[in-house]
């Protein structure tokens, strides 16, 4: 009995190995597991899509949060200026425009806009007598 109990074991062990999934199983098994990757894939999507979509919410309720603001500081604004009297406001300070330089009559111009003078006295320093 010993010795038959060896061969009967390798071949129920072959026989369970031998009957392993079908063509058909295996296809199934393949198809369930590209199902379950689209599925990851659709909601990876979705939560990515919901993320932009909190952030473009969140934007706009910055703004208009600021909008309010503003408008709440104005209003104080005017009304600290209508208790204060009627108080004038304050002028705002013209800019000054620079001031344009004359041509000297007395310089030859230039081809490209630059005055020159070619006359003995323009150089101070050198105790050259000036021009009247």
């Amino acid at each position: 009995m010993k010795k038959l109990f060896a061969p009967v074991a390798l071949m129920a062990t072959l026989l369970v190995v031998s009957c392993g999934p079908s063509a058909e199983e295996k296809a199934a098994a393949e198809k369930a597991r590209q199902d379950s990757i689209a599925a990851v894939e659709q909601a990876r999507q979705d939560s990515i899509k919901a993320v932009e979509e909190a952030t473009k919410l969140q934007a706009i309720q910055d703004s208009l949060a600021k909008v309010a603001a503003d408008s709440i500081a104005a209003a104080e604004e005017a009304a600290a200026k209508k208790s204060k009297g009627g108080s004038k406001p304050k002028p705002t300070p013209k800019k000054e425009e620079p001031k344009k330089e004359t041509p000297n009559p007395r310089k030859d111009a230039t081809k490209d806009g630059q005055s020159t003078n070619t006359q003995q006295g323009s150089n101070p320093r050198k105790g050259a007598v000036k021009q009247q």
